[in-house]
Protein backbone atom coordinates (compact mmCIF):
# COMPACT_ATOMS: atom_id res chain seq x y z
CA UNK A 1 0.00 0.00 0.00
CA UNK A 2 2.98 2.34 0.37
CA UNK A 3 3.26 2.43 -3.43
CA UNK A 4 -0.42 3.15 -3.96
CA UNK A 5 -0.17 6.96 -3.58
CA UNK A 6 2.59 6.98 -6.22
CA UNK A 7 0.47 4.81 -8.51
CA UNK A 8 -2.47 7.19 -7.95
CA UNK A 9 -0.31 10.19 -8.84
CA UNK A 10 0.98 8.56 -12.04
CA UNK A 11 -2.45 7.25 -13.06
CA UNK A 12 -3.91 10.69 -12.45
CA UNK A 13 -1.21 12.24 -14.63
CA UNK A 14 -1.85 9.81 -17.49
CA UNK A 15 -5.59 10.47 -17.33
CA UNK A 16 -5.13 14.23 -17.12
CA UNK A 17 -2.71 14.30 -20.03
CA UNK A 18 -5.30 13.10 -22.56
CA UNK A 19 -5.58 16.13 -24.91
CA UNK A 20 -9.32 16.08 -25.55
CA UNK A 21 -9.37 19.50 -27.21
CA UNK A 22 -6.78 18.39 -29.76
CA UNK A 23 -8.37 14.99 -30.33
CA UNK A 24 -11.90 16.38 -30.79
CA UNK A 25 -10.91 19.15 -33.19
CA UNK A 26 -8.85 16.74 -35.29
CA UNK A 27 -11.70 14.20 -35.33
CA UNK A 28 -14.06 16.95 -36.50
CA UNK A 29 -11.71 17.83 -39.36
CA UNK A 30 -10.81 21.22 -37.92
CA UNK A 31 -7.06 20.62 -37.85
CA UNK A 32 -4.67 21.28 -35.00
CA UNK A 33 -6.19 23.56 -32.34
CA UNK A 34 -2.66 24.52 -31.29
CA UNK A 35 -2.29 26.41 -34.57
CA UNK A 36 -4.94 29.00 -33.68
CA UNK A 37 -5.59 31.56 -30.95
CA UNK A 38 -3.56 31.05 -27.80
CA UNK A 39 -2.18 27.75 -29.09
CA UNK A 40 -3.31 25.72 -26.09
CA UNK A 41 -5.59 22.69 -26.02
CA UNK A 42 -8.32 23.91 -23.65
CA UNK A 43 -12.00 24.64 -24.25
CA UNK A 44 -11.50 28.41 -24.65
CA UNK A 45 -9.17 27.88 -27.58
CA UNK A 46 -11.40 25.17 -29.06
CA UNK A 47 -14.21 27.75 -29.02
CA UNK A 48 -12.10 29.85 -31.40
CA UNK A 49 -12.75 27.22 -34.08
CA UNK A 50 -16.36 28.44 -34.05
CA UNK A 51 -17.70 25.07 -32.92
CA UNK A 52 -19.49 25.64 -29.61
CA UNK A 53 -20.44 21.98 -29.30
CA UNK A 54 -16.82 20.85 -29.47
CA UNK A 55 -15.82 23.54 -26.98
CA UNK A 56 -18.52 22.38 -24.55
CA UNK A 57 -17.46 18.74 -24.99
CA UNK A 58 -13.83 19.71 -24.35
CA UNK A 59 -14.83 21.58 -21.20
CA UNK A 60 -16.78 18.61 -19.83
CA UNK A 61 -14.11 16.04 -20.71
CA UNK A 62 -11.29 18.20 -19.32
CA UNK A 63 -13.24 18.47 -16.06
CA UNK A 64 -14.03 14.74 -15.95
CA UNK A 65 -10.40 13.75 -16.40
CA UNK A 66 -9.81 15.51 -13.07
CA UNK A 67 -12.97 14.27 -11.36
CA UNK A 68 -12.64 10.56 -12.13
CA UNK A 69 -9.10 9.93 -10.82
CA UNK A 70 -9.76 12.04 -7.73
CA UNK A 71 -13.09 10.34 -7.03
CA UNK A 72 -11.63 6.85 -7.40
CA UNK A 73 -8.46 7.48 -5.39
CA UNK A 74 -10.08 9.39 -2.52
CA UNK A 75 -11.68 6.10 -1.43
CA UNK A 76 -8.20 5.11 -0.28
CA UNK A 77 -7.75 8.26 1.76
CA UNK A 78 -7.86 12.03 1.30
CA UNK A 79 -4.13 12.32 0.65
CA UNK A 80 -4.30 9.65 -2.07
CA UNK A 81 -7.26 11.42 -3.63
CA UNK A 82 -5.40 14.72 -3.55
CA UNK A 83 -2.36 13.13 -5.22
CA UNK A 84 -4.44 11.59 -8.00
CA UNK A 85 -6.25 14.87 -8.60
CA UNK A 86 -3.00 16.82 -8.55
CA UNK A 87 -1.51 14.35 -11.04
CA UNK A 88 -4.48 14.82 -13.38
CA UNK A 89 -4.18 18.60 -13.15
CA UNK A 90 -0.44 18.55 -13.88
CA UNK A 91 -1.06 16.11 -16.73
CA UNK A 92 -3.43 18.59 -18.36
CA UNK A 93 -0.98 21.47 -17.99
CA UNK A 94 2.12 19.53 -19.02
CA UNK A 95 1.18 16.47 -21.12
CA UNK A 96 4.23 14.43 -22.05
CA UNK A 97 2.65 13.51 -25.42
CA UNK A 98 2.59 17.18 -26.49
CA UNK A 99 6.03 18.24 -25.35
CA UNK A 100 4.63 19.33 -21.97
CA UNK A 101 2.55 22.08 -23.60
CA UNK A 102 -1.07 21.74 -22.49
CA UNK A 103 -4.00 23.84 -21.35
CA UNK A 104 -4.39 26.45 -18.63
CA UNK A 105 -6.04 24.05 -16.22
CA UNK A 106 -9.21 25.74 -14.99
CA UNK A 107 -11.66 23.03 -16.14
CA UNK A 108 -9.47 20.23 -14.76
CA UNK A 109 -8.95 22.19 -11.52
CA UNK A 110 -12.72 22.40 -11.11
CA UNK A 111 -13.09 18.73 -12.03
CA UNK A 112 -10.64 17.68 -9.32
CA UNK A 113 -12.48 19.89 -6.86
CA UNK A 114 -15.79 18.23 -7.75
CA UNK A 115 -14.23 14.83 -7.09
CA UNK A 116 -12.71 15.77 -3.73
CA UNK A 117 -15.01 18.44 -2.26
CA UNK A 118 -18.08 19.06 -4.39
CA UNK A 119 -19.49 21.61 -1.94
CA UNK A 120 -16.39 23.79 -2.36
CA UNK A 121 -16.80 23.41 -6.13
CA UNK A 122 -20.08 25.29 -5.65
CA UNK A 123 -18.10 28.08 -3.98
CA UNK A 124 -15.72 28.13 -6.97
CA UNK A 125 -18.68 28.38 -9.36
CA UNK A 126 -20.30 31.16 -7.32
CA UNK A 127 -17.12 33.23 -7.17
CA UNK A 128 -16.50 32.72 -10.89
CA UNK A 129 -20.04 33.74 -11.78
CA UNK A 130 -20.07 36.83 -9.56
CA UNK A 131 -16.71 38.07 -10.83
CA UNK A 132 -17.66 37.32 -14.44
CA UNK A 133 -20.94 39.22 -14.13
CA UNK A 134 -19.28 42.23 -12.50
CA UNK A 135 -16.09 42.53 -14.56
CA UNK A 136 -16.79 40.35 -17.64
CA UNK A 137 -13.28 38.89 -17.69
CA UNK A 138 -13.22 35.08 -17.76
CA UNK A 139 -9.57 34.97 -16.72
CA UNK A 140 -10.11 37.28 -13.74
CA UNK A 141 -13.13 35.24 -12.65
CA UNK A 142 -11.13 32.01 -12.79
CA UNK A 143 -8.13 33.47 -10.98
CA UNK A 144 -10.35 34.92 -8.25
CA UNK A 145 -12.05 31.56 -7.71
CA UNK A 146 -8.65 29.86 -7.50
CA UNK A 147 -7.61 32.28 -4.75
CA UNK A 148 -10.73 31.58 -2.71
CA UNK A 149 -10.72 27.76 -2.94
CA UNK A 150 -7.60 26.93 -0.85
CA UNK A 151 -8.69 29.42 1.82
CA UNK A 152 -12.19 27.93 2.08
CA UNK A 153 -10.79 24.39 2.13
CA UNK A 154 -8.46 25.33 5.00
CA UNK A 155 -11.20 27.12 6.95
CA UNK A 156 -13.51 24.10 6.60
CA UNK A 157 -10.90 21.73 8.02
CA UNK A 158 -9.83 20.12 4.74
CA UNK A 159 -6.16 20.92 5.08
CA UNK A 160 -4.98 17.90 3.06
CA UNK A 161 -6.89 19.28 0.09
CA UNK A 162 -6.02 22.92 0.81
CA UNK A 163 -2.31 22.30 0.30
CA UNK A 164 -2.86 20.57 -3.05
CA UNK A 165 -5.17 23.32 -4.26
CA UNK A 166 -2.82 26.05 -3.09
CA UNK A 167 -0.12 24.59 -5.36
CA UNK A 168 -2.64 24.08 -8.16
CA UNK A 169 -3.83 27.68 -7.83
CA UNK A 170 -0.25 28.90 -8.11
CA UNK A 171 0.11 26.86 -11.31
CA UNK A 172 -3.12 28.33 -12.69
CA UNK A 173 -1.69 31.81 -12.08
CA UNK A 174 1.54 30.77 -13.80
CA UNK A 175 -0.33 29.48 -16.84
CA UNK A 176 -2.39 32.70 -16.94
CA UNK A 177 0.58 35.07 -16.74
CA UNK A 178 -0.12 36.45 -20.25
CA UNK A 179 -3.75 37.08 -19.25
CA UNK A 180 -2.58 38.84 -16.09
CA UNK A 181 -0.32 41.09 -18.16
CA UNK A 182 -3.25 41.95 -20.45
CA UNK A 183 -5.53 42.60 -17.48
CA UNK A 184 -2.97 45.01 -16.05
CA UNK A 185 -2.55 46.70 -19.44
CA UNK A 186 -6.31 46.93 -19.99
CA UNK A 187 -6.19 44.84 -23.16
CA UNK A 188 -7.73 41.56 -21.97
CA UNK A 189 -10.81 40.54 -23.95
CA UNK A 190 -14.12 40.69 -22.16
CA UNK A 191 -16.74 37.92 -22.12
CA UNK A 192 -18.98 38.34 -25.14
CA UNK A 193 -16.70 40.80 -26.90
CA UNK A 194 -16.14 40.30 -30.64
CA UNK A 195 -12.62 39.88 -32.01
Amino acid sequence: MTLFPIVALIAGYVCGSIPFGLLLTRAAGLGDVRAIGSGNIGATNVLRTGNKGLAAATLVLDALKGTIPALVAVRYGPETGALAGFGAFVGHLFPVWLGFKGGKGVATYLGVLIGLAWNIALVFAAVWLIMALIFRFSSLAALSACVVVPVVLYLTGQGEFAVAFLIMSALVFYRHRANIERLMAGTEGRIGAKG
